[in-house]
């Protein structure tokens, strides 16, 4: 019997041991963000855009992530369309839920069962007309020698799941990864940046806005903080300390999984640097970015279905959804999905100066400002939400007037005023894979001149 209970012991002990062992490892809070992104990537994929919530598991979560994300296992509710993410018992399980016109939401465990569930905001649009051409349809007539970069492997690179070339105002060249097609949102992640400062930009037009005001949020009355102006947000260089990297739990991944209320988390930061000085790429400046142009609303619901009706709707962007925190904040500085095409829609916006069908939307000259150079960043980012500048090989020889909006895992929009050019490409492409996407764009560059 002693025999028998010092072998129980023994294995008690291994047991708990390898728990700690797992825990020093992987901490609670990390486990507790793989479960979110899980559940959120998971329920965005499959209630947006229509695919296998196995196949999105497998494809989007665990094969490019952190060995852990192997061991997670998701329940979808189709009913309730929610979906639950648990690892192991080690965190509590993540949870997203699914609105129609609002795309997904991340919520904390505490407060899942409270959550709405049936909020709706109304969408119009249906399928493209093929008889029309693009933009107004989607009617295309491809260039060959375009099309022929376009269809180079090497070029497009791995995990391509759309690339689309617009030129003149038309498609020029097309081409989707397996399984997708010009139907399927796709995320954009920090595309959306580019897309809340043209929402700035509205807001801006209206009189509701200015990029010079300071004392933006009640918390930061009678503190340093008081001098940020929405210029210094937009361009980067607002001096809030907040940690970008996506490695563990970080600033960044604490905001987007583990926190309801996005803006506030970041707007809680504390100052690194004097506002306007330094710049820091941050997705809590456009998260808090975000809440500062929907507080110029009367009612939450008026700054909910202002992208729709000010800008998607007008552009024909019949796919495109910004998806909210659980406090009711657009995440724009990461969740917008919209298909290829209404990417390439809203790129040709840009490349029209903010103007659409003779309509000047933007203020004048908005644009120019997005893609005006900041000292701060050595040359490398706009004052506006988009990169100037990408990459370090400066032999890859591109137009001056270049530039980008960029996403995580290889979401790439190339803008070329001179050449009247956009380059969408769309992809699950970890930056651990070394694709550059610049040769591509060059390649394009070359095929239309």
């Amino acid at each position: 019997m002693r025999i028998v209970l010092k072998w129980l012991a023994g294995i008690v002990f291994a047991l708990v041991a390898s728990v700690a062992a797992w825990l020093a490892l992987w901490p609670p809070e990390l486990l507790r963000v793989g479960d979110a992104y899980a559940a959120k990537i998971v329920c965005s994929n499959v209630f947006l855009a229509g695919r296998d919530a196995s196949q999105v598991l497998a494809e989007d979560v665990q094969a490019p992530g952190h060995p852990l994300l192997r061991f997670i296992r998701i329940s979808v509710d189709d009913t309730r369309k929610s979906v639950t993410a648990r690892m192991f018992g080690f965190a509590a399980p993540g949870h997203a839920i699914y609105r129609e016109g609002l795309g997904c939401t991340t919520v904390v465990d505490g407060d899942f069962a409270a959550f709405p569930g049936n909020r709706q905001l109304r969408r119009r649009g249906g399928p493209g007309d093929d008889t029309k051409p693009w933009p107004d349809g989607d009617g295309i007539a491809t260039e060959p020698a375009v099309q022929a970069v376009v269809a180079n492997d090497s070029l497009a690179g791995p995990g391509l799941r759309a690339l689309v070339v617009i030129r003149n105002g038309r498609i020029v060249a097309e081409r989707y990864g397996e399984g997708f097609d010009r139907e399927t949102p796709l995320l954009g992640w920090s595309m959306t940046k580019s897309v809340t400062a043209a929402l700035i930009g509205l807001r801006v037009r209206d009189g509701r806005m200015a990029l010079d005001r300071t004392e933006l949020l009640p918390e930061w009355r009678n503190d340093p903080r008081s001098r940020i102006r929405v210029s210094d947000l937009m361009a980067m260089q607002s001096g809030l300390d907040f940690n970008e990297d996506y490695g563990s739990v970080t600033d960044v991944t604490r905001m987007l999984f583990l926190e309801g209320d996005m803006a506030g988390f970041a707007a809680s930061k504390p100052l690194a640097a004097t506002p306007g000085t330094r710049f820091s790429y941050s997705s809590g400046s456009t998260t808090i970015l975000a809440r500062l142009w929907m507080s110029t609303f009367d009612s939450t619901r008026e700054a909910l279905v202002f992208p729709r009706v000010a800008l998607f709707r007008p552009l024909g962007m019949n796919s495109a959804v910004i998806e909210p925190d659980a406090h009711g904040t657009f995440v724009g500085s990461s969740y917008m999905y919209a298909t290829a095409r209404d990417w390439g829609r809203f790129a040709l916006f840009l490349l029209r100066g903010g103007a659409w069908n003779g309509q000047q939307m933007l203020p004048e000259g908005f644009v120019d400002f997005m893609r005006t150079p900041t000292a701060a960043s050595d040359g490398a980012y706009g004052a506006g939400q988009v990169w100037t500048r990408i990459g370090r090989d400066r032999s890859i020889a591109l137009p001056a007037d270049a530039y980008w909006m960029q996403g995580h895992d290889g979401q790439t929009i190339m803008l070329v005023p001179s050449l009247d050019l956009a380059v969408v490409r769309l992809g699950l492409t970890p930056s651990s894979l070394g694709y550059d996407v610049r040769p591509l764009d060059a390649e394009i560059v070359k095929a239309i001149r």
